[in-house]
């Protein structure tokens, strides 16, 4: 049982106090006698005895009220449920060369950028009280949505990043400078990026494996993907009466540079050659990293202070009856 307004029982003092003091002052006997010899022989009857019972009966009554107001109640249903306290970045490439269509969703080629936005959006999610951020790059690196729980509001963000809205390139080291901006004050106990890529680091005036060194002194662990099929990829194209066809062109990913920098942080490096093996790896992360705090929560109460109530006036009621029949007082 515990009680929603405890400090109630402060009164109890308090009015204990006022009582005994009321008490002393009503002592003077109603009848007076010449003589205490007269009655000192007289022996005590069992009205006499318990007299005081009316007092206290009322005296128990008020405390049960004291109780009742404090608001007891009982717990019915007790939950315990796991959270997770990690602060997560989703650096996302946005570069030209994710146009190319060599990964396919529901029996049907999309360009990569389009996969990877629908593999991350069933990776947020999958999340659960995690605060999420989001950084789009190519060329030059920005934050599309800072850290937060909103998952609705991260996802409606995440559709707005598309092909040519930035400068063309690559800036691997601006962004994850920029993911690390976001978790700067973070205060979680673990803090992530997820960076995906699909090319070589181009742009930018920060290099990848100095920001790889840096995020391991600030305990942030970076997994790297690199995205697209071995060997040749196809990019679409228009030839000169607006028909659209395919170009095959290699694929170039400086793995060496991402694995340096998963090793750097304490994360691990992933390549991703289709759909299945990307959703496969966002999975995987998903496993990885996912700290569980124990947390207690109460759903439904019972409310007892009917029953302190009743009690109190069943009380009260009493101690009036025997003060006007058993106990009865001449004034």
């Amino acid at each position: 049982m515990i009680f929603k307004d405890p400090l109630v029982f402060l009164l109890i003092p308090l009015l204990l106090a006022i009582i005994i003091w009321s008490r002393r002052r009503q002592r003077t006997a109603s009848l007076r006698f010449p003589s205490s010899d007269l009655v000192a022989t007289l022996q005590k009857t069992w009205k006499i005895r318990f007299a005081g019972v009316p007092f206290y009966l009322r005296l128990l009554a008020l405390v049960l009220l004291i109780f009742a107001l404090a608001g007891p109640r009982a717990i019915l249903d007790e939950s315990k449920h796991e959270s997770e306290g990690i602060d997560i970045v989703l650096a996302i490439d946005g570069s030209g060369s994710m146009a190319a269509e060599d990964f396919t969703l529901n029996g049907r080629r999309y360009n990569r950028l389009e996969v990877v936005k629908n593999v991350v959006k069933d990776f947020i999610d999958g999340r659960h009280s995690d605060r999420i951020a989001l950084i789009a790059f190519a060329g030059l690196a920005y934050t599309v949505s800072p850290l937060t729980t909103d998952y609705t509001w991260l996802k409606t963000n995440l559709d707005r990043v598309t092909l040519n809205m930035m400068e063309d390139g690559t800036a691997i080291g601006s962004a994850i400078s920029a993911s690390l901006s976001r978790l700067q004050k973070s205060t979680a106990k673990s803090k992530i990026v997820i960076l995906l890529t699909d090319g070589i680091n181009n742009r930018g005036k920060v290099d990848p494996i100095s920001a790889g060194q840096a995020a391991r002194a600030l305990g942030v662990k970076i997994y790297t993907i690199g995205a697209g099929t071995n060997g040749l990829a196809p990019y679409p194209v228009q030839d000169i009466w607006g028909r659209r066809g395919y170009q095959n062109e290699p694929v170039k990913i400086d793995e060496i540079t991402l694995k340096r920098i998963a090793n750097i942080t304490n994360g691990q490096y992933y390549r991703a050659t289709d759909t299945n093996s990307l959703r496969q790896i966002y999975q995987e992360i998903d496993r990885l990293e996912k700290t569980k705090i124990e947390e207690t929560g109460y759903r439904e109460y019972k409310e007892l202070f009917g029953y302190f109530l009743t009690v109190a006036l069943l009380l009260l009621l009493l101690a009036l009856v025997l003060e006007n029949t058993i106990f009865l007082r001449l004034p």
